[in-house]
């Protein structure tokens, strides 16, 4: 299932420890049939960690607002809540309550731009009475510069843009080019559909700008030590596991999925390894022309371009993949859909094979599930890449012991279909999660949580942040902004949102290196994970990219809190800039007696409004969204 070169499926084997060379077909060493049930356990485990995660948070609010309601009770704002309130109350599972306004500010703040709300923007907010507040404020969301950021940096990950891997290092400028492309794409509100369309189906130079920038995502999956019958598979498994969700075709590269998925993929254990190589047959008249390092235009670069013929050699006895052989009479692989959709033959083959990808009903569930779990913190399918089709249509039950594999089957089809009808626009996509009830409960459940309950999403999961995102939660908290320079980038940047991968910024190791001990990744070999460590505790405590922002003499705002004559005023304004909230009664009482305690002196002053600052940015609330 595993071979050399980290060609492994996100989501099935993500430590190098697990990485072997698959020399026999039969899998003597494919890491699932050597532990299966550390995969077929994946999805409960999941569910596990959700709830752990979700009864250990505790938010700072007052305990009297714990209470539970009868889901019925809630009216539906739109399909979302028919189907989740529907099945929670036929289970007799109540829901949690609805989010007050503080959570709910910040909660969509974070969530849609990767920042925590202002001191301004929360006084706004919480001084509206119109009834459509939240509404306004998810529109103004939608459409901030914010938006842009956080989502580009999600399409980043998503499609794996990195200067630096264990594929093929990138050129400065090809992996800054595919950031803006990316960028002008989610700003334009250019759809799901037309961004992998163009990615899969780019031409040009890699060092181009425009229209060729995509080109380097083709570029990033060329796959050293092997055939280039090894770079066809890892464009097609690459593109099969984000676009559809299906990373298991990485497996059937190397081998039929019968005696290794048995148990694990209903689709997958009757797909052989043929059918996969047809599927990447359709990268197989993709050519590389690589330009030297004297070319006056452009260097060290790579030119993208499509054959008029070509077709995928099913002989090699070398490479990173177990040796491909004859079958029968059959020495090639010529392209065969094996999903859904019906596209008419060209010769064009990766547009034929972006058709009919962008056409395919997987293509509508795997980015409804995966945009379902960035808002409620866990999938209707999760792991987001191992979607089985065989077990995804509710009108076609699968059988035997097998069982529909989304929490909400009808729901993710009618989220899929949602998306297909509205031309996969992303942003008003996203209005619809964040609009519904089912999203603005609160994570707060009162009393009689069950494991049980996890698949109901009878409350709101709360996420870590990430590390980009712990950042600039400290930068709008305390205005101190960093300038970092980011290599072939003419202006130095503030926030971390907006760096072109997560190992940046080269330029400041100490930040970089903060940011990283929240599992951010690499976009290579490492990724993102919500996991805890104690690293990360003791780095808030007293890594310098906190203190320093942490003081008076360098945040603008911790001065003008310290110049005030009230302690009231200055426990009111910390509370509300570092967490988004007002204090509790108890928080309120312990703070103010702190801060009274260092008099009028303006220096002990000072130094008590910094320990505060540190002590709120050391709340667990602090680095979460909930």
């Amino acid at each position: 299932m595993v071979v050399a070169l980290s060609f492994l499926p996100v989501g099935i084997a993500q430590d190098q420890d697990q990485i072997a060379t698959l020399t026999d077909p039969g899998g003597a060493n494919c890491t699932y049939k050597s532990n299966p049930d550390e995969y077929v356990a994946r999805e409960a485990r999941v569910r596990e960690i959700v709830s752990a995660r979700a009864t250990s948070f505790k938010a700072g609010h007052n305990a009297a607002a714990s209470s539970n309601l009868d889901p019925s009770s809630l009216t539906p704002k739109n399909f979302i809540d028919d189907a989740i309130f529907t099945k929670m109350a036929s289970a007799g599972v109540a829901s949690a309550r609805l989010t007050t306004d503080e959570e709910f500010l910040r909660r969509a703040y974070l969530d849609l731009t990767g920042r925590i709300p202002s001191l301004e923007q929360y006084n706004a907010f919480m001084a509206d009475t119109g009834e459509r507040k939240r509404a306004e404020l998810i529109d103004r969301l939608l459409y901030s510069r914010e938006y842009t950021d956080k989502w580009t940096m999600w399409w980043g990950d998503l499609i794996q843009n990195a200067q630096t891997n264990s594929y093929r290092g990138q050129q400065q400028g090809a992996r800054n080019n595919l950031h803006a492309w990316l960028g002008t794409s989610v700003s334009q509100g250019k759809s799901i559909r037309d961004i992998v369309f163009q990615l899969i189906t780019a031409k040009g130079n890699t060092e181009a700008s425009g229209e060729a920038s995509p080109s380097t995502w083709e570029n990033r999956w060329r796959t050293p030590g092997g055939p280039i019958e090894d770079t066809y598979d890892t464009l097609f498994a690459r593109s099969a596991t984000a676009f559809m969700g299906m990373a298991h075709y990485d497996c059937l590269l190397c081998h039929d999925g019968r005696r290794h998925l048995d148990t694990l993929s209903l689709w997958g254990k009757q797909t052989t390894r043929l059918e996969a190589f047809q599927m990447s047959a359709y990268f197989s008249r993709i050519r590389f022309a690589d330009r030297g390092n004297m070319d006056p235009a452009y260097p060290n670069s790579t030119d993208i371009s499509d054959a008029a013929t070509g077709t995928y050699n099913m002989i090699t006895t070398f490479g990173n993949r177990p040796n491909r052989v004859q079958i029968g009479t059959q020495r090639t692989a010529s392209p065969v859909w094996r999903m859904e959709s019906v596209e008419p033959a060209t010769g064009d083959w990766r547009a034929m094979y972006a058709n009919r990808l962008t056409k395919d009903r997987m293509f509508a569930r795997n980015f409804a599930n995966r945009l379902w779990k960035e808002m409620f913190n866990m999938g209707l399918v999760d792991p987001v890449d191992q979607l089985d089709p065989a077990r995804l249509d509710p009108k076609n039950p699968p059988p035997g012991d097998w069982t529909l594999q989304a929490t909400h089957p009808e729901l993710l089809e009618r989220l899929a279909d949602w998306l297909i009808d509205n031309n996969y626009n992303m942003r008003e996509f996203m209005r619809l999660l964040v609009e519904s009830n089912a999203y603005q409960l609160s994570s707060d459940y009162g009393d009689g949580w069950k494991l049980d309950y996890v698949t109901l999403f009878a409350r709101h999961y709360p996420r870590r942040l990430e590390g980009e995102e712990v950042h600039d939660a400290m930068q709008v908290a305390t205005n101190v902004l960093g300038k970092y320079t980011i290599g072939g980038w003419a202006d130095p940047v503030s926030w971390a949102m907006q760096m072109p991968e997560p190992v940046e910024p080269r330029s400041n190791g100490t930040v970089r290196d903060f940011m990283s001990l929240f599992l951010r990744g690499n976009r290579d070999n490492q990724f993102r994970s919500q996991d805890g460590s104690i690293l990360q505790q003791l780095n808030l405590m007293n890594n310098s990219v906190l203190t320093s922002r942490a003081k008076v003499a360098a945040s603008s705002y911790l001065k003008n809190i310290a110049l005030s004559t009230s302690t009231d005023a200055m426990t009111e304004e910390l509370f509300i800039r570092f967490l988004g909230r007002r204090p509790s009664v108890s928080e309120k009482a312990k703070s103010m007696a702190f801060l009274a305690k260092a008099g009028t002196v303006q220096a002990a002053k000072n130094t008590a409004v910094e320990d505060v600052a540190w002590v709120l940015m050391n709340k667990q609330e602090f680095i979460f969204s909930y």
